[in-house]
Formats: C-alpha cells, structure tokens, sequence
C-alpha cells in the first residue's frame, strides 16, 4: 500500500498585519519531514504510525505549519500546496493530511477547500482524509472533497495525534473494505468568542461530551468545531461534521444533535471581561492569598496563537506600572529588541525600545514601544523540545532569545513568535516558572496545557490587539450575517 501523508497549517487572521511568507512555515521535505514528526503528538506524527504498523509506503512530501498570522502569500501557498500535489500525482492509494481549517490565502479564503478540490481534480476517486483544528471554519468545498473529516475534541489540543489516528482508521478501513463512510455537515449563525472556547468549561464541555457519546453509538465519527471568528470570511463560526457507517440518516442526526445543543447553549459562548486596572488589582489581591504557585495573568488580546503581533506593550507597561512583584513575562517578540540585548551582553545592563514595532490598521492602533532598563540575564538559541502534553516530542525554535530583567519582572524577548503552552518556554531560558509569584503570558487558551497545573489562580488582562474579543472593533465585511452576538437573530 502506497499512501502520502502530508502537514500544511495555517489559522489566518485577516485582521493581523502580521505577514504569511514561506519562510514563516518554516517547511521540511521528504525523509526529514517524515522523521521530524514520528512520534510526536500530532495528526502527522499519527499518520506515519498507522502506515508503518500497516507495513504501508509512506511518503511525506511537505510538513509546514506557520503561527498565526495575515494572509497567506499566494506563492507560499502555491509552493507546499505543488509539493502534495505532486506526490499524489506520483500514485498512492489514499492521502492523509493535517491540516487547520482556517487558512485564507490572498488568493483563497478557503485554502484547505482549495487543496482539497485540486487533490479531487487530480485524482478524482482517491479517498482522502483530513484531520482538523477544534478551530476550523467548515465550508461545504472542504467537505465536498474529502472522505472523511474528523477534528481535535481538546482546546487546549492534546488529543492531535489521536484525531490523525481516528480519522486514518475510517479511510484505511474503507480500503479494507470494512466500512463506508458517509458524511454530512452544517453549521450555525453563531461565532463564538475564542476565551469561551475551552473544552474543559462549559458550555463547549458538554457539547464535547455529547460528541463523545455519539461516537459511543452509531457513528464513526462526531466533531464539533468552535470556529476561528478572526477570519472574515463567509463561512467563519461554528459549524459540525459527522460520519456514519453506510447511513446517512445517522450522520445528519448526529450533526444535528450537536449543532441544536450549541444553539441552545449560545449565551455561555460570549466572553465578558473586566478592565484592565480592576484586573490588574485582583491578581494582586490573589497573590496575597494562601496557596503555593504563580498567579498567571493573561495577555489575551494580544495572542501570537491567534494572528497576534505578540509586541503590544499595553499590559506589560499596565503590570510595570502598579509595581507587582517577581513576574515572569513571556513573551514580546521583537528581533531589533532582541539584537540590542545581545550586544550589550549577558550580566550588562541595557535600555531598549521594547515591542510596539508593527502598527495594527484594522483596528486603529499606531505601535508604541516601551522604553525598559534591566539586566540582561541569558540569551539562548531559543530551541527547546516540548516535554508537556500539546505537541509533545515537537522541536520548536523562538529564534534568538534574551532575557531582560527589570528588578520587578523578567521579561522573556524573542526574534519569533512563539505562545507559551509549554514550561519549557521559560525553563529553556533559566527562568523556573513555579518560584515565581506571577507569570504574564500573551495567550488565551493554550496555556492551560503546561501552566495550569500550576497556577495558583489565573486573572485575563483586556489590553489592545488584533485578538481582541470586542467584536464591536472589528470590521466584518465578508461574514456571514444576521450572526449571534453580532446581531439578533431569531430562535
């Protein structure tokens, strides 16, 4: 058996002025593409298991996943999607990919529909599965053209390899001839706030639990997807897939099931915060409390996981300001910053413009560095293999890393963007995040991977970017409307 699996992975944000090249995908071809992903925990990383248990061919034309960002470049596009294309036109008997669901290209707001059609024109009859991000925005061209679609059940995402796996298992049983997957799909006028997102909380941990039980049942597979509301493209927001074996009927009332009980539960997907002094107060006053462990303190407007510039200063300088304590701070990801500090020297002191390089048009904001004095206390490669359990085994690069300290706060400064989901982020560079009294980290949900077993008690910051939850900010002009809670929309 000959099959070719393949990364390609992009959450775009359309509002971020933060660019898409090839080089941010940072891709590896062939046997290094292969041999970098086995056994990691990813839907790739699962891919190569299942074929090299099944004693199959597998070949790995591309593996490319670039953080969060703008559009992606027409060329980078052309260039990994050619690469998959051209394995698949080499012959195989099926296509495994890990893909996001979320890509917008400049030439494409659906990019993974359009790899998905261009696969399907090649090889018109090749089953193909897909395995996808808990954020996907699903379109009818995604689904029209794959076999079956199953997505991550987890936010923050550990069961990635899982999901490959599941998702692996249908088509290759259908080769075998043990199953006949039919799959149906829908969606929601509803696009739910990322900060409501989590599976571990409801109204999302319900929804996964059903999801759950279905898959106990008739179905091969059942997932509901929360959608990325930062794209502004038609199809944004919460949609549901699901697969039954030879009957149809059982797939759409399961897809069924799981988009009425998100209807119904729509209220408790709208986040409400708080400002960002009144914030800022309370995780002093939680740090006052018994307990051991950091109060972590979330920067999540400002979200390289979700398209943000990772360099708005306006939290940092809000944290400076009141005067906390022992802070560990991860991370501004600002190279010209980063280059300064490592000129000066570790153990020097140093001042620096820090962050507030790129403006953001989309929402008005002019950049605004932040003038900082400190100590440089290490500067590092920025390589670490994350030990936690998102993405395990993965080697990832935050590019040259310094770290400043201020006195108050340990300021972790970084060439790329980089969300912290892992304590490595900190340990890699010296920074032991347990002895500290409070972690600030640009991230939403993510972080809940590695810190929340930590954490003491967890504050969100509201400050300015490109991942805001004010809607009301945010220029839609290709979503699809009435949309909840944009709008009102009937019952």
């Amino acid at each position: 058996m000959r099959l070719v699996a393949a990364m390609f992975k992009h959450e775009t944000n359309t509002f971020s002025p933060v660019p898409t090249p090839l080089e941010r995908f940072n891709p590896s071809f062939a046997n290094a593409a292969r041999d970098a992903y086995r056994g990691t925990n990813t839907p790739l990383g699962g891919y190569i298991a299942q074929a090299e248990a099944l004693g199959a061919e597998v070949r790995v034309p591309v593996a490319a996943e670039a953080w969060p960002s703008g559009k992606v470049d027409a060329a980078a596009f052309e260039t990994l999607a050619n690469a998959i294309l051209e394995a698949v036109d080499r012959g195989c008997e099926a296509v495994l990919l890990d893909l996001h669901g979320a890509m917008v290209g400049e030439r494409f707001d659906d990019g993974e529909g359009e790899l998905l059609r261009r696969i399907r024109e090649l090889k018109p009859g090749i089953p193909i599965a897909v395995a996808l991000d808990f954020h996907t925005n699903l379109t009818e061209q995604m689904v029209a053209n794959s076999t079956a679609i199953v997505g991550y059940k987890t936010y923050p995402h550990v069961d990635m390899r899982e999901t490959g796996e599941q998702v692996g298992r249908i088509v290759l049983d259908m080769l075998a001839g043990k199953c006949k997957p039919v799959m149906r799909w829908g969606n929601r006028p509803m696009i739910p706030h990322i900060m409501r997102q989590a599976t571990e909380d409801e109204p999302m941990r319900a929804l996964i639990a059903e999801a759950r039980r279905l898959e106990a049942g008739k179905v091969l597979a059942a997932t509901v997807f929360a959608g990325f509301p930062h794209a502004d493209i038609h199809d944004a927001g919460l949609s549901a897939v699901a697969i039954a074996d030879g009957d149809a009927q059982a797939a759409e009332a399961a897809r069924d099931r799981l988009l009425d009980l998100a209807w119904e539960n729509r209220a408790g997907f709208v986040y409400r915060g708080q400002s960002l002094a009144d914030a800022i107060k309370r995780a002093a006053a939680a740090a006052d409390k018994p307990g051991r462990g950091p109060v972590v303190m979330l920067d999540h407007c400002d979200n390289c996981g979700s398209g943000g510039t990772q360099d708005d200063m306006t939290v940092i300088a809000a944290v400076l300001r009141a005067g906390l304590k022992d802070v560990a701070i991860f991370s501004v990801a600002d190279p010209q910053a980063v280059a300064a500090l490592v000129a000066a020297g570790v153990g020097r002191r140093a001042t620096v413009d820090l962050g507030g390089k790129r403006d953001m048009p989309s929402i008005g904001v002019k950049g605004k560095p932040l003038k900082v004095e400190g100590t440089v206390r290490a500067v590092t490669d920025g390589e670490f293999i994350i030990r936690g359990p998102m993405y395990t085994g993965v080697r990832v690069g935050m590019g040259l890393t310094a770290v400043l300290d201020t006195g108050t706060a340990e300021i972790v400064v970084t060439e790329r963007n980089h969300e912290p989901w892992d304590l490595g982020c900190l340990r890699s560079v010296g920074i032991e995040p347990t002895d500290k009294r409070f972690v600030l980290l640009k991230s939403r949900v993510h972080w809940r991977a590695g810190f929340k077993p930590i954490a003491k008690a967890v504050v969100d910051l509201a400050g300015q970017g490109v991942t805001t939850s004010d809607y009301s900010i945010l220029d839609f002009k290709k979503l699809r409307r009435p949309i909840y809670p944009l709008d009102p929309v009937p019952a």
